[in-house]
């Protein structure tokens, strides 16, 4: 199979490694592989054993290579955890033409000044996401070129990582025998699978709930308004549990899967977990409310995080599409009831809304959110521009072609 037919995401979390192979048909992409598998090789985002992460991946790809009958040699890549950071920026440039006409240089030029007005040199490019431009300090204007003017600002919004973090991740993936295509935020991808465009023009907010990190996007009238990395994610639940209940973290974790609940008040009275049902070493029984007592403590401080950062935008409660939920984490029993009380806002778990064929009975799991919209990133930035299936989230640049289609994709 050629390598442009061939399209690829690689989602590398701190629990799991998630793989998604798809081609493009006429109807939307064709999902021919997919695969997942547990590793222990990064913390909170960062790669901190490189050989497991390399294994991981090589161990992945296999699964993902015998169900797609093909071999697979380059992917797009999802980001994400404490490195992250997203801060504004503003980039002002003089029109180069003597007519005073906006041509695309200028917008090139004015995008890479709100880039390096901000960015410290420890610090990589990941999405610069431009919000408004401004034609001589008043004219707002969507795309500016052809338009006369003197001065052409900009404000955008800048995703950014550590440069050593990225270092490292490129690295691992180039020793698992891959090529990287491109390097996405986690959640931007997952918004790309799980979310429509009704919700993003309404205003929606997705949070990816991983192991060690939760990461969110927030949406409105289509744009990226906002990105965060919460560094708190459902291993800390799994720890909470462990040294609430004195039990080992294997254990922990079987009982956050099998009996953990986020709402106590679900539980009865007198209801235990029996341990001994999930190590044989254990001889203890516990209060099953006490575990959700220990669960809902911890979600209601990650999402008083979330509060946090919507309050900062001035959005908390007002995001009439809700809060979707993908990630592993999102699978915890009465999480979406608790957010609607906590976040005073709809929510949902999310699952893919693009037209897929193939392999589509996995990829109901959130845990392949990433994965998925992966691909679909790499269809938006490979495949056919003219597709009336395409969704255009006016994306801007990576690592790897800063500014390929910047004005084609920020005016769609």
């Amino acid at each position: 199979m050629a390598k442009d037919n061939l399209l690829v995401g690689l989602d590398i979390g701190t629990a799991k490694i998630a793989v998604c192979v798809g081609t493009v048909t006429e109807d939307g992409v064709h999902i021919i592989g997919l695969a997942a598998v547990p590793h222990s090789g990064l913390r909170k985002g960062v790669i901190t054993d490189p050989e497991e992460t390399v294994s991981a991946i090589s161990h992945v790809l296999e699964e993902a290579e015998r169900m797609a009958g093909t071999n697979i040699t380059h992917t797009y890549v999802s980001i994400s955890g404490a490195q992250i950071e997203s801060q504004q920026a503003k980039g002002v440039v003089a029109i180069s033409r003597p007519t005073g006409e906006v041509d695309p240089a200028d917008v090139e030029r004015v995008i890479e000044a709100a880039r390096t007005s901000t960015l410290p040199q420890n610090r990589e490019l990941v999405h610069i996401f431009p919000q408004r431009f401004l034609l001589d300090g008043q004219e707002e204007v969507r795309d500016p070129v052809g338009m006369n003017g003197i001065r052409l600002e900009l404000d955008a919004l800048i995703i950014s990582s550590s440069a050593a973090a990225i270092r490292n991740l490129v690295k691992v993936v180039n020793q698992a025998g891959l090529e990287i295509d491109g390097l996405v935020f986690a959640p931007l991808a997952a918004a790309k699978a799980v979310t429509t465009k009704k919700q993003r023009e309404s205003g929606v907010i997705l949070i990816d709930f991983g192991s060690g990190s939760t990461n969110m996007v927030v949406y409105e009238e289509g744009q990226l308004l906002h990105a965060a990395c919460l560094p708190i994610g459902s291993m800390h639940i799994t720890n909470d549990i462990a040294i609430g209940l004195r039990t080992n973290l294997d254990v922990a974790e079987m009982i956050k899967d099998k009996y953990g609940i986020a709402d106590p008040t679900k539980i009865r009275e007198g209801e235990m977990i029996n341990l001994s049902n999930l190590d044989p070493a254990e001889s203890e029984k516990v209060s099953r409310k006490h575990v959700a007592e220990i669960i809902e403590a911890r979600i209601s401080e990650i999402f008083q995080l979330i509060k946090e950062e919507l309050q900062n935008i001035g959005k908390d409660g007002l995001l009439p599409a809700g809060a979707i939920f993908t990630g592993g984490g999102s699978e915890l029993e009465g999480l979406t009831e608790l957010a609607r009380a906590q976040l005073r806002l709809p929510a949902s778990v999310g699952y893919p809304v693009a037209p897929l064929s193939g392999i589509i009975d996995k990829i109901d799991s959130p845990i392949y959110a990433t994965s998925v919209g992966l691909v679909l990133w790499a269809v938006e930035e490979t495949g056919d521009k003219n597709a009336p299936w395409r969704m255009e989230f006016g994306k801007f640049g990576g690592v790897i072609d800063r500014f390929r289609g910047f004005l084609k994709n920020f005016t769609n």
